[in-house]
């Protein structure tokens, strides 16, 4: 498969990278450890239209193809890569209302999200289901025209800043298997019974808020609910394809960032009377790198490739999550291994890159979990 990237797709990543180099990256590091929301810089990706990137002309979005989409996130990522989550959840949201809400609702709602006057998030993890998700405990009772929802949710992305998410709670408990009694509903942060609770400090991912939410006999209307009870489960699923492909452009944004601050470095670092880049050690940590970025690159391309042109792609997506976020883990630890004492600093961004590198080998499906979904669909087209 052909991955050159097309004229519109060329001057997407060149405008993205010049707003990072000016608007992002000389401020990225005083946002991040001041774990301050970095308000002027959202306002401005609003103003460029990446809250609606893959949204439809029709909606008020720019229609952009999924590759676009992994250019966006790479290039934000390089930057800081906390401001492609805050683009992630949303889109993730905006696009299971697009995939399965009804025409009334795709017209309330996907011209708010694509310019952000909406804003928010998708509603999935609890305390006790991470990686199994199907078992949540979060409820919603249909009473007359309205579900009463109750139930906590935890590592909710965009809950301080946002105002709309998509939940995911079980209309039907008794059923098996337990994914399906899921549905889904768009619930507005207003609503009686919604509580944010306390926001929750990581080791990196800052700037940021992750919290926790909390909902009451919180009501909302029939009409709010996604598509057909006891599937929203499966539409989920479809949006985390798309989450994957986000996560695996940040794998690439951020392991990209550690090498070019990296080697760099490199050249201008001397030791022993001459730059750190002539040691063979050096070099090769550098070579092993580049590499890894580049087949990173193409499995994240290959997977959105697929999924513009209608194909499934959970096995790509899969693949490209794993790879690009574990080399990322890798490409920032050499990273401050050529930065040496320095790297542990504060002074040099590298350490930034280290924190924020987990984040991406546990989110959207940990990386037992890829290799899990990677396995079963190998054993599906391999089947003897």
């Amino acid at each position: 498969m052909d991955f050159t990237l097309n004229d519109a797709q060329l001057q997407l990543q060149t405008t993205l990278r010049r707003f990072v180099e000016r608007e992002v990256i000389p401020v990225a590091s005083e946002y991040e450890h001041a774990d301050a929301y970095p308000e002027p810089i959202v306002k401005q990706m609003a103003e460029m239209g990446l809250f609606g990137c893959i949204l439809p002309v029709e909606y008020g979005g720019q229609e952009m193809d999924f590759v676009s989409y992994a250019i966006i996130c790479e290039e934000l990522s390089r930057g800081w890569m906390s401001l492609a989550g805050i683009l992630n959840s949303h889109l993730m949201m905006a696009l299971m209302t697009q995939w399965y809400g009804t025409e009334e609702q795709r017209r309330e709602y996907l011209p708010t999200f694509a310019s952000s006057e909406r804003r928010g998030g998708l509603m999935l993890t609890e305390a006790n289901s991470g990686s199994d998700a199907a078992s949540m405990r979060t409820t919603a009772v249909l009473q007359g025209d309205e579900y009463v929802v109750n139930g906590s949710k935890m590592f909710i992305t965009n809950a301080e800043r946002g105002n709309t998410f998509m939940l995911l709670a079980k209309t039907d408990t008794a059923i098996r298997p337990q994914h399906r009694g899921i549905s889904a509903f768009l619930l507005e942060k207003g609503r009686p019974g919604f509580h944010v609770g306390r926001k929750i400090n990581k080791l990196g991912y800052k700037g940021l808020r992750t919290c926790e939410i909390h909902l009451e006999d919180c009501r909302i209307p029939r009409d709010c609910l996604i598509g057909n009870e006891g599937e929203g489960f499966k539409y989920v699923l479809s949006a985390l394809e798309v989450g994957r492909i986000n996560i695996a452009a940040r794998g690439v944004g951020m392991a990209r960032a550690a090498f070019e601050d990296s080697i760099r470095y490199a050249q201008q670092r001397e030791q022993f009377g001459q730059p750190i880049s002539n040691f063979q050690g050096i070099q090769f940590k550098l070579a092993d790198m580049a590499t890894h970025i580049e087949a990173a690159r193409l499995l994240t391309y290959q997977a959105a490739s697929k999924r513009d042109h209608g194909e499934r792609c959970d096995l790509e997506a899969g693949m490209a999550k794993l790879f690009a976020s574990e080399i990322c883990e890798k490409a920032a630890s050499e990273g401050i291994q050529i930065h040496g004492g320095y790297g542990y600093t504060e002074d040099f961004a590298v350490e930034r890159y280290y924190r924020d590198a987990k984040l991406l080998t546990v989110g959207e499906g940990t990386s037992e979990i890829q290799r899990m979904v990677i396995a079963r669909r190998l054993l599906d087209l391999y089947r003897v």
